[in-house]
């Protein structure tokens, strides 16, 4: 009598347990130590060659990615409702660091993206996407009803907008400001039932790209040199192989390390890809040197670890106990599936080349730092769970 008392006192108390999702922390670890070999492997042949260390990159990730752990740590032991207080904070404090890059940009690459604080460096589009999260998750909530109607609808497409103009214009970065606006899309389409609107915004986006593409190729056969360098991708993505030598012979190269890994690869650190021929391979490209060592069974391994960190992500959203929650998580979702999305694509020469990274795994120390942030908020959420609403 007394045991079954005492099991019915711990299942009253079990009812009110937050959720902590291990399975989410789990896959993240992973792909961040994932991450850090394949940083090391892609990248010390060329760090040893003109650093003359071929740690080089492998400790600058490693240092970035301890700081985005601990940052996801603390993150995740405050409430997130704590956050809805920085949503105009953060849109402003997004602009501003934009802004700071006019007279106090670092240029690495031919692009503008970086300010130093101190021995840091800090990619200020980073900052823009968990900025634009924390505001439209705020602002979606008390527009409530009204989101619905016409305006509601284009105001919170419209709010996002002229941090995507600036990240591309100011900074050069289209990648990014694409992923801005797909963030804002996404939380939308979650919030609003009227999925007529999404369907005619997704058929003008494509006839918008279709009529750039077409603008592309007749301006190419009267003028050629009248394209600027984004043009120029657009060719090399249509012909790779008649821009060999020029704009198309990353995505080659590329597509070559794809094709030689085979089914099971090389072997880890056995790339030849990498050894001077793939321009930024520790970047942009390490999805193709992840086919080359590991072949095809790890290139899917690797999609397989992104897709269950979106389910997870997914049922944490679903279960969250309120729409500020829910929106947060449906913010980062949306983050890492796009750019996890684009950049395979691109890789594969499915899109023009953009310059995005991979989640987690590319060589760069904002991006690993604020998405471990995005993680950590996400984390928070999933603690307000209880374990009865599950």
């Amino acid at each position: 009598m007394l045991v079954a008392q005492r099991n019915a006192s711990r299942r009253r108390q079990q009812k009110g347990e937050s959720f902590m999702d291990y399975s989410l922390l789990f896959i993240v670890l992973f792909l961040v130590g994932f991450g850090m070999v394949m940083v090391f492997s892609s990248s010390s042949y060329e760090a040893n060659l003109k650093l003359g260390d071929s740690t080089k990159y492998l400790r600058q990730q490693l240092f970035a990615s301890i700081l985005g752990l601990v940052a996801m740590m603390v993150v995740a032991n405050i409430p997130y409702h704590f956050w809805e207080r920085f949503a105009v904070p953060a849109y402003i404090g997004s602009a501003v660091l934009i802004l700071l890059i006019i007279p106090f940009g670092h240029s690495s690459g031919g692009a503008t993206r970086w300010l130093y604080i101190g021995p840091l460096s800090l990619q200020v589009a980073e900052v823009a996407k968990l900025g634009m999260i924390l505001f439209l998750s705020s602002l979606i909530c008390k527009m409530g009803k009204r989101i619905r109607t016409n305006k509601g609808f284009m105001l919170v497409l419209a709010i996002p907008l002229p941090i995507a103009l600036m990240i591309w214009q100011i900074t050069n970065n289209l990648s990014s400001a694409i992923i801005v606006m797909a963030i804002a899309v996404l939380m939308l389409f979650v919030s609003c039932p009227d999925y007529k609107r999404f369907f005619f915004l997704g058929v003008i986006t494509l006839a918008v790209a279709a009529a750039a593409v077409f603008y592309v190729v007749q301006t190419a056969q009267a003028h050629v040199d009248d394209l600027d360098f984004r043009g120029a991708r657009v060719l090399a993505w249509l012909d790779p192989e008649a821009y060999s030598s020029d704009t198309g012979f990353q995505t080659l190269q590329a597509l070559y390390a794809i094709g030689s890994g085979g089914v099971l690869g090389k072997g880890l650190g056995q790339s030849m890809q990498k050894r001077g021929f793939l321009p930024e391979a520790q970047n942009d490209m390490i999805f193709s040197i992840i086919c080359e060592e590991l072949g095809l069974f790890g290139g899917i391994a690797v999609i397989i670890m992104f897709l269950m960190l979106i389910w997870r992500l997914m049922i944490i959203a679903n279960n969250a106990s309120d729409l500020y929650g829910a929106l947060l998580v449906v913010g980062v979702m949306g983050h890492i599936a796009v750019q996890v999305i684009l950049n395979i694509a691109v890789v594969t020469n499915t899109i023009p080349n953009t310059g995005i990274s991979l989640p987690f795994i590319s060589y760069g120390g904002s991006s690993v730092m604020f998405l471990l942030i995005e993680i950590g908020i996400t984390l928070s959420v999933a603690k307000g769970i209880r374990l009865k609403d599950l």
